[in-house]
């Protein structure tokens, strides 16, 4: 497969799941301890070996653009109090002038209709599709190791990650068959949007993490519209199957659903326990609310 160096965020979404919290504050500057969602994500591609990292904005999501931008102000205000490490966090934090495009989605028309207006920045390559709402915990990022996965593959194969999900929540997602299998990495042989429990191919789910190639866009353009009236990226990725193929990646590490609460607060009590910092005061605490001590 060629080099993966550009990687699309879509971020437009309302987070109508978070109200009244993203009223005024875009879903995906919620923290995960003391990051935001989007940090934790552009982390993750940066890891990866992304290059240019294209975000897919909407209404009242200036504040996303503003946070991967210098705040000269802050920045004199911590110069003068000497804190330096401070400055260094917000440094690491800020990518490299001209790596970082913003696009608008002016109509809520769904994830695909989301992947489509990036077509510009993106071009004729490959590209790499993060859902800024699933984190994902391990010392190895998921998008490198769909990238590493993905050396010997023909330069027109798409991938997919994919977890293993209990039979009775398959109806939620979109679910793949499973063709033939290396280790983690199989050919996809079908893909259903939220089937019937009776009728999913297997128990894997897609998880917000993605490799595709850039015909993608070609077919987003017949905008099409699927379930809720949108343009569903699941109902291009099928047709795109037909002359392309698809593989999925069963990645090692645990996935977060953060567009759900329960999600969302589960990834901040693992995120505190993985840091030296904080996780001590964090067990203690937790010991006390559960009743354990």
């Amino acid at each position: 497969m060629r080099p993966i160096r550009k990687a699309v965020f879509p971020v437009a979404g309302l987070g109508t799941r978070f109200l009244p919290a993203t009223k005024a504050m875009p879903k995906e500057m919620l923290p995960v301890v003391d990051r935001p969602l989007i940090q934790h994500v552009v982390d993750e591609a940066r890891e990866a070996g992304i290059e240019h990292f294209i975000f897919v904005t909407g209404r009242n999501k200036a504040v996303i653009e503003d946070h991967f931008d210098r705040q000269f102000e802050l920045e004199h205000t911590l110069t003068e109090r000497q804190r330096r490490d401070e400055l260094e966090l917000l440094a690491r934090d800020v990518p490299a002038p001209g790596t970082a495009s913003f696009t608008r989605q002016q109509v809520p028309l769904g994830l695909g209709h989301a992947v489509w207006c990036a077509r510009e920045l993106v071009g004729q390559e490959p590209f790499a599709l993060l859902l800024p709402d699933v984190l994902v915990q391990h010392n190895r990022g998921c998008l490198a190791q769909m990238i590493d996965a993905a050396g010997d593959l023909p330069d027109s194969a798409n991938i997919i990650a994919v977890e293993k999900m209990p039979a009775e929540r398959l109806h939620m997602y979109g679910v793949v068959g499973i063709g033939t299998r290396k280790g983690g990495l199989f050919s996809v042989t079908q893909m259903v949007e939220k089937p019937a429990r009776e009728k999913a191919p297997s128990d894997l789910i897609i998880t917000g993490r993605y490799i595709l190639q850039p015909e993608i866009f070609g077919v987003l353009a017949a905008e099409r519209r699927g379930a809720g009236d949108e343009i569903q990226l699941t109902d291009a990725m099928i047709e795109l199957a037909r002359t392309q193929p698809f593989y999925g990646l069963e990645f090692e590490g645990r996935a977060f659903d953060c567009g759900s609460k329960v999600g969302f607060l589960a990834a901040n009590i693992a995120y505190a326990l993985e840091r030296d910092d904080i996780a001590p005061a964090m067990r203690a605490e937790l010991k006390r609310l559960l009743g354990d001590g």
